[in-house]
């Protein structure tokens, strides 16, 4: 009997959902990837994480499980006690350790311009102000697709950005990182730091915060070293 086909998970972040993939799955899907994008409510990150590890469990064989942004939290807590994970990709994301909070990661470096965009509304979920939404998270992307983004976006729960994992899998896992050097969401300085503390293999690309629009590609040939140099 063949061997399954490697799975890869996609964890979406803030002001996206899974639909934003839809560069890369199907460049995944030629190289003969089983994907499926999570769609999470991003109210919670326990239950993000909750609904993430449901995906993963319906996978068969080995999973390369790959966060943006936010997503990257996700990866991080619902990878634990999950063996056929075998590797995690983190896109411009963050890496957060145990009692790390979203807030005090971004406090270690200078505000990008993201956070002077962000709109509270009536329920405490932030937006992008649409105005801006191109130059801090887009910028690489041509407007009329930004555009789409912007009107499209889904608003993240502000108490996430002061929640925490439980346990912080690249700990064991193998550990890829994409930092897109310029964000002007994620601080790309932040982004080296965490990818050196979690002892990813990092690339660095000249990017926004949305390289799975604008350079698809280039996830593409991280997830194709993380799936090759690992084995479950």
């Amino acid at each position: 009997m063949a061997e399954p086909q490697t799975a890869v998970v996609l964890v979406h972040g803030a002001f996206a959902d899974a639909t934003g993939w839809q560069h890369v799955i199907p460049l995944l899907e030629r190289e003969g990837f089983f994907v499926t994008a999570v769609q999470n409510a991003l109210g919670s990150l326990a239950d993000d994480i909750a609904t993430t590890r449901r995906v993963i469990d319906a996978q068969k064989g080995a999973v390369v499980l790959v966060g943006h942004s936010y997503g990257g939290a996700v990866i991080t807590g619902a990878a634990i006690d999950r063996p056929h994970v075998k590797a995690l990709v983190y896109v411009a994301a963050f890496a957060p350790d145990v009692g790390d909070t979203l807030n005090g990661l971004q406090a270690r470096f200078s505000r990008t311009e993201l956070w002077d965009a962000l709109v509270r509304d009536s329920a405490g979920f932030l937006y992008i102000d649409r105005d801006r939404f191109h130059d801090v998270f887009s910028k690489d992307v041509p407007s009329v697709l930004s555009r789409t983004m912007a009107a499209a976006q889904k608003p993240i729960q502000s108490a996430i950005l002061d929640q925490t994992v439980e346990g912080a899998a690249w700990r064991t896992i193998p550990s890829w990182y994409l930092v897109a050097a310029e964000d002007r969401a994620i601080h790309p300085e932040l982004q080296r730091f965490l990818s050196l503390r979690i002892g990813a293999r990092a690339t660095e690309i000249k990017s926004s915060h949305a390289p799975f629009v604008s350079q698809p590609e280039q996830i593409v040939r991280i997830v194709q070293d993380a799936d090759r140099a690992t084995v479950r």
